[in-house]
C-alpha cells in the first residue's frame, strides 16, 4: 500500500548524540517531524520510524501486535546506538508504552526519556470488552487528529481497528510490569485537556517508574497531538535543553552540524 503524504519515516544524521522519536497508535511519523526537524538543526542525529502497520490504511493495523511495533522501535534504537555515543528516546502516546518498555529494557543504554502524553492504561470501561468485540466488529472511530490548534492536522487512520486496539492492551500491560525498572532521567509533558489519554495516565507514569531526575510540565493549551499543538515550541525547546543537560556533546556539536 502506498504511504500516506507525510507518513513516511525520517532520520537524519549529525552529531554523536542520538534522539529516537515514536508516534503514536494508527497515527505516523508526521506528528513528531517537526520535533524532529527541530533537534535535527540543533546537531542531534534523529530517528523517526514507522511501526509497522501504520501510515497506510487501518485494514493494515489490523494484522499487526504491539510485539511488531516494539521490534521496529528496537531495531531503531540499535542503529542510533551503534552510531551515537548517546541515545535518547522522545515519544507520544502509545509511543510513551513503547519508550517505557525500551528504557526498562536497555538502562542505562539510554539516556533520558521526553514523554508527551504518554499512554499506559485504559481509560475506557469498554476495554474489558476488547476480547470478545474484536471478533465482531471489525473497527470503531478513530482518535487521530485531537489538536485545539486550528488548521493544525495530524495524518493518521479515522478508525481504530479492534484487533491492534487489543494488542495495544497488552502493550500496556507490559510497560506497566516494567516501570519500577525505570531509572532514566524523565521529562514528562501532558496536556490537561486531553480527549484521547487522561491525566491519569501521566501520573501513573509518576508513581511508579524509578527515576529520580523527573520534571513535569504541563501543555495548557494543547490538546493530545500536542507535537503538532500551539505547545510544541514548548515541547522542542524542553526536549533539546533536557538533552544538552544530561549530553554535553549536544551542545558542543550544536553549532557543527547545524543546517
Amino acid at each position: 500500500m502506498p504511504l500516506l503524504p507525510g507518513a513516511e519515516p525520517y532520520r537524519r544524521a549529525g552529531g554523536p548524540v542520538g534522539v529516537l522519536l515514536i508516534h503514536g497508535f494508527t497515527g505516523s511519523p508526521q506528528s513528531m517531524r517537526p520535533w524532529a526537524e527541530h533537534l535535527a538543526d540543533a546537531g542531534l542525529t534523529v530517528s523517526v520510524p514507522l511501526l509497522p502497520g501504520h501510515g497506510t490504511r487501518w485494514q493494515d493495523l489490523q494484522h499487526t501486535r504491539w510485539e511488531d511495533w516494539y521490534a521496529t522501535a528496537g531495531t531503531a534504537f540499535e542503529e542510533l546506538a551503534a552510531a551515537c555515543e548517546q541515545v535518547f528516546v522522545c515519544a507520544l502516546s502509545m509511543g510513551g508504552s513503547l519508550a517505557l518498555k525500551l528504557a526498562a529494557e536497555h538502562g542505562d543504554r539510554i539516556s533520558g526519556l521526553v514523554l508527551v502524553n504518554p499512554s499506559v492504561r485504559s481509560d475506557n470501561p469498554a476495554t474489558v470488552l476488547l476480547p470478545l468485540l474484536r471478533h465482531l466488529l471489525p473497527s470503531l472511530p478513530g482518535v487521530a487528529g485531537d489538536i485545539a490548534l486550528p488548521g493544525a492536522a495530524e495524518v493518521g487512520y479515522d478508525r481504530v481497528p479492534l484487533h491492534a486496539a487489543w494488542s495495544l492492551a497488552r502493550l500496556w500491560e507490559a510497560a506497566r510490569a516494567g516501570m519500577p525498572s525505570v531509572t532514566q532521567p524523565v521529562l514528562l509533558l501532558h496536556s490537561p485537556q486531553d480527549h484521547v489519554v487522561s491525566p491519569r495516565n501521566s501520573a501513573l507514569v509518576l508513581a511508579r517508574i524509578s527515576s529520580t531526575d523527573v520534571t513535569e510540565l504541563l501543555l495548557d493549551r494543547s490538546f493530545h497531538v500536542a507535537t503538532l499543538d500551539h505547545d510544541a515550541g514548548l515541547i522542542f525547546g524542553a526536549s533539546l535543553d533536557f538533552v544538552r543537560r544530561l549530553a554535553p556533546a549536544a551542545a558542543v556539536d550544536a553549532g557543527t552540524h547545524s543546517g
